[in-house]
């Protein structure tokens, strides 16, 4: 989701509401960075016969540092799932600062020869090459959430619907506008990293979802995915537009800043939908007092279910709800929209 902030001091969250004074700076993360949410991570089920112990599996696993809430949930799912199985030895490599120094990193790991390596990497088209070594040297490879564009890479990519969050967010945003009667809105967009496909991929379902409805994208700015970016850039885009009717921010963790922008800029008269489902988001949200009204999920738990399929794979077994003897080759998590009338039920997931 995210890019490395090299402070690791700026991990701890400062803002608590709203008001932050414009040009403050924010910390990058929202919560669950020392602990993981229980609900993100799976125990050994007994009545699952995948579950009881058998082959030992040396699990591989890099994911750049954690220093933004949903990368931090990342790695601190990942190391409980694989603390939940007695046949699981987790070995986890840095990642480092970029592409260059978390592919130098797994290239020793590949060296040591896990069972299997689960990685997410800063970028899926750099660390592509490193997938095809792996998987030549006979290592198979879990991608996470950042896609390598060549299938031959990896034995299983799981990630979260991109698009899907996009179409999400543009069908509630519709949907509310048209019940307002609002003929012709203005629609701003606060993007994450615009070199990576995944962020590419959710403003293209934002678009089309709007599209349906005869609206369209009025200002469209792209952040860093993290808070001080997310401020940034959501007072570049309050400047842009003196009028607007609604916003949506890819990026729960970069909303903090966003909302700073807002709450400093004293501006209301719009609302806005989130990206991810953070817990922090979810409480605003639950609260309503903020103009922060949904937020369409993309759950850092697919790191659990990585570990989990991960094991299945080094074992040989295959999952035991399909017919089929083998792990699948790529599951997509759906995005959900979590709004005020069901936040209780999604908070025990926020991250």
């Amino acid at each position: 989701m995210t890019k490395h902030i090299p402070d690791a001091s700026r991990r701890r969250l400062l803002f608590g509401g709203t008001a932050l004074a414009a040009g403050a700076l924010l910390t990058a993360c929202t919560s669950n960075e020392a602990e993981p949410n229980a609900a993100q991570t799976k125990g050994a089920d007994t009545s699952n016969p995948n579950a009881a112990a058998g082959k030992a599996v040396t699990i591989g696993f890099s994911a750049p540092a954690a220093d933004h809430g949903w990368i931090a949930a990342i790695t601190n799912n990942a190391k409980a799932q694989a603390g939940a199985y007695s046949d699981v030895t987790f070995k986890q490599v840095e990642a480092g600062k970029d592409a260059a120094a978390q592919r130098a990193a797994l290239e020793t790991l590949i060296a040591e020869k896990p069972d299997v390596i689960v990685l997410l990497p800063h970028d899926g088209k750099e660390l592509n090459a490193f997938g095809l070594k792996a998987m030549e040297a006979g290592i198979p490879v879990v991608n996470l959430d950042r896609a390598f564009p060549d299938a031959l890479a990896y034995r299983l990519q799981i990630k979260g619907d991109n698009y899907g969050m996009g179409v999400a967010a543009g069908h509630y945003i519709g949907k509310a506008l048209k019940a307002k009667g609002v003929a012709a809105p203005v629609i701003g967009e606060i993007a994450g990293m615009d070199e990576l496909e995944l962020t590419q991929e959710r403003s293209a379902g934002f678009k089309a979802a709007l599209a349906t409805y005869g609206f369209s994208v009025t200002n469209r700015r792209a952040a860093r995915f993290t808070a001080d970016s997310g401020q940034k850039e959501g007072q570049n885009l309050l400047q842009a537009l003196p009028k607007i009717d609604a916003i949506w921010n890819h990026d729960d963790d970069q909303g903090i800043g966003v909302l700073a922008a807002i709450s400093a800029a004293n501006r209301s008269e719009f609302f806005m939908v989130g990206g991810a489902g953070s817990k922090k988001a979810i409480e605003d949200i639950a609260a309503d007092n903020t103009v922060l009204k949904a937020t369409v999920t993309y759950s850092p738990s697919m790191a659990s279910s990585a570990i989990s399929l991960a094991r299945l794979i080094g074992q040989g077994k295959g999952m035991s709800d399909l017919v089929e003897l083998q792990v699948p080759k790529e599951i997509i998590l759906a995005s959900e929209t979590i709004t005020k009338e069901n936040a209780s039920t999604y908070l025990k997931l926020g991250f």
